[in-house]
């Protein structure tokens, strides 16, 4: 078993993932504004103290903070760190109105806004095409190579040579398609498409559900059908190709986020599944134990997952943000200064609500919790 990394590893890599993921976020805020004529009054990596800052020939500060668990860019005419107006921006001279963001056309603003998250994005998607130019792509077919008795798809009548078309309707191109829609749907009934010697069957199922643990002795439940797959086919990737592949795969993994989330929300996971900075931390350090491609994968994985949590139509995030510029097209006027206080606070008390759950199921992870019961007891 692989031992887990010292604290020293795991602060080094959690800040070596954290610190240019946030840096190219804010990166595609300020050069959008810039682009757009808007005067960035600060640039900040991290919260809290200052560590270090200094000014460009522009009057931009840039400043590193002393807590590396996001950042932002200050434009003229923001009132704060989350981009609420300044009332003020009107008593500007003409001169410095005009390079103020909110003084720009909803459509700028609102490239302002998307460029953070599209720019995560971007960046795991070159990460991604790297890797299918280097390792090429999986394109073994959906065929059940080997069934394991007494599995899941043993129990709905698969036999080895099936190659299964669909599952609950969603198309099954390769086998990697079939273990991405299993991994996350334990225990859950399933109708299975599948041909067999030119004709097609519908099989009613459910997929399996297993408990492991990973080299670091991390256990989490995961959906299984028990099939395994034939001989694996690797196809070369062009480099025009390449961005192809990536966006792809890009695709896959936010659709995995998605739908995990729904479960989540609709009660089919709980909420303790759930991991937050401590977490992310953790597993910096084993990836970065595990060398260096496995390191740069887990940075494109996390950064599509800021990519995606930014777009939430949360107040406080970029995806509130642009849902207000969504109402303000179509109603034609900003929203009232009134109804976005409200929602920033509503926004904000659900950010803390939220960062208290997962660093709550964080230090259950870590076995806080029962220490400290065994110590009281």
């Amino acid at each position: 078993m692989i031992q887990n990394p010292g604290f020293l590893l795991t602060v080094l890599a959690f800040v070596a993932v954290i610190g240019p993921l946030v840096f190219v976020h804010e990166m595609g805020h300020y050069l959008v504004g810039r682009w757009c004529g808007v005067k960035a009054d600060a640039f900040s990596i991290g919260f809290g103290p200052e560590l270090a800052a200094w000014v460009d020939r522009r009057g931009t500060r840039w400043r590193i903070a002393a807590f590396p668990l996001g950042g932002y860019v200050k434009f003229k005419g923001d009132m704060n760190a989350a981009s609420q107006t300044d009332p003020g921006w009107l008593e500007l001279s003409a001169r410095e109105r005009a390079e103020s963001f909110p003084a720009k056309p909803l459509w700028q603003r609102a490239a302002i806004v998307a460029a953070g998250p599209a720019i995560n994005f971007l960046f795991a998607i070159l990460i991604l095409a790297a890797f299918a130019l280097i390792h090429g792509e999986s394109r073994t077919p959906a065929i059940a190579g080997h069934v394991q008795p007494g599995s899941a798809a043993a129990a709905a009548g698969i036999v080895a040579g099936d190659r299964i078309v669909s599952l609950n309707g969603r198309e099954m191109a390769t086998f990697d398609d079939i273990r991405l829609y299993a991994q996350i749907r334990p225990g859950e009934p399933v109708a299975i498409v599948l041909e067999r010697d030119g004709a097609r069957l519908t099989q009613q199922g459910e997929i399996g559900s297993v408990e492991e643990k990973d080299g670091f002795g991390n256990s989490f439940r995961i959906g299984r059908l028990g099939i395994a797959p034939g001989e694996p086919v690797i196809e070369p990737v062009s480099l025009w190709r390449a961005p192809v592949v990536a966006v792809d795969r890009t695709g896959d993994i936010v659709r995995t986020m998605v739908e995990t989330l729904g479960q989540i929300v609709g009660g089919g996971r709980s909420v303790k599944e759930l991991g937050g900075p401590l977490k992310i931390a953790e597993v910096s350090g084993q990836a970065a134990t595990l060398g260096v491609e496995s390191f740069v994968f887990f940075m494109a994985l996390i950064s599509i997952n800021l990519g995606f949590i930014n777009l939430l139509p949360i107040p406080m995030l970029d995806g509130g943000h642009l849902l207000f510029y969504g109402l303000e097209a179509i109603q034609r006027r900003p929203v009232s200064p009134q109804v976005q206080e409200w929602a920033y606070r509503s926004g904000l008390a659900l950010l803390l609500t939220v960062m208290m759950l997962v660093t709550f199921n964080d230090l259950s992870s870590f076995g806080l919790w029962e220490r400290l019961s065994d110590l009281i007891g």
